[in-house]
């Protein structure tokens, strides 16, 4: 007997959600949550439902299933890039008929220079790295010979010895044009706050500062950065108070290297009966949620996540089928938000950006 045709309520009903969902979900229209949508595509693969039946054919059957492990030191939900750009990254490869893992690489771990217990070799197709930024555990991953995507990586990473594909969000451009935003503003002494060797696009960041403040003429005053080793901002809570407390003189505005800081740095100042945006102005980079309920506002930069996870996921698949290819480092455009903790700043060109 032939089997029967799946239909949507087949895949709805394996879900245990309405059929209306479903048909959202398979057709990308309405508002259906990407975690929905993403189990509903891998449902309708596995089910062989209409354009998707070849996808089961192809790869699952194939691949057994295929595989792409997420290798990163924090869980999304902690992570700069939220759980957005995860959702983009399994979107995509999901529709190509590969699962994904999470694996977390404990501080043990990159001492170790060993992959964590649940990691098998044997059984990955390909690698994403999130917030990975240690050199050496870095090439241990490069090491093994499968097809691996970073995103993010160690600041003093050398691109000709760097055997894998990166991907960044645009840092130093976005950073620059905020940072001359403030000088033509008037604000002509500025610090920068942030760690610019904890990873490249901190890097990225303190250079386009860096680079603004030169052509402009303007010197980087030293004892106006805080540029602490980042570890510090979780292991020991409170040490950017202390910092700001130790400040013999504070200049006009800083430029931080991400939202996490910038807000701290708001408060620490507050501490001191200092206030933004009255007394000195804070800019961030981000666009995290705390960057929209600190008061006041912070202007920050946009990072577009989903789409970040999305590419980083074609850049995979990419390699996966064309392993021979020449490595890429590729940057996703970023969009500044000019808000409250900066005022008198023109605000940046008009952009797709929700403020």
């Amino acid at each position: 007997m032939a089997k029967e045709k799946v239909t949507i309520q087949d895949i709805a009903d394996a879900l245990g959600i309405s059929r209306n969902t479903a048909s959202k979900a398979l057709n990308d229209s309405g508002n259906i949550p990407e975690e929905t949508r993403s189990r509903v595509i891998k449902k309708a693969i596995e089910l062989r439902y209409k354009q998707f039946a070849y996808m089961e054919s192809e790869h699952v059957l194939s691949k057994t299933p295929g595989n792409i492990a997420l290798l990163t030191e924090n869980l999304p939900n902690t992570s700069h890039f939220g759980s957005l750009l995860i959702s983009g990254l399994e979107k995509r490869i999901s529709a190509e008929g590969y699962n994904l893992s999470i694996h977390i690489v404990r501080e043990v771990d990159e001492e170790a220079l060993t992959l964590p217990n649940n990691f098998d070799i044997a059984k990955v197709d390909g690698i994403i790295c999130i917030e990975l930024f240690n050199l050496e555990y870095t090439r241990l991953i490069t090491e093994l010979g499968i097809p691996t995507v970073f995103i993010d990586c160690a600041a003093n990473i050398c691109y000709p010895d760097f055997h894998a594909d990166l991907l960044l969000m645009e840092n130093e451009h976005s950073t620059y044009q905020l940072t001359k935003k403030l000088i033509d503003s008037g604000y002509k002494s500025i610090g920068f706050a942030g760690d610019y060797n904890h990873c490249k696009s901190f890097n990225e960041r303190w250079t386009g500062y860096h680079r603004a403040m030169l052509e402009s003429g303007l010197q980087v005053d030293l004892s106006h950065c805080i540029t602490d080793n980042d570890k510090l901002f979780f292991s020991k809570p409170g040490w950017i108070r202390e910092r700001v407390a130790a400040l013999e003189s504070f200049p006009s505005a800083y430029v931080c290297a991400n939202d996490f800081i910038a807000v701290d740095l708001i408060r620490a100042f507050k501490l001191r009966e200092v206030t933004v945006p009255q007394d000195i102005v804070v800019c961030g980079f981000d666009n995290a949620p705390e960057s929209r309920i600190i008061e006041p506002p912070l202007t920050t930069v946009h990072i577009y996540s989903n789409e970040m996870g999305i590419k980083a996921a074609e850049m995979l698949l990419s390699r996966i089928d064309n392993p021979e290819q020449p490595y890429q480092v590729s940057h996703i455009v970023t969009a500044p938000i000019i808000r409250e903790s900066t005022p008198g700043i023109m605000p940046a060109e008009p952009t797709l950006v929700r403020k």
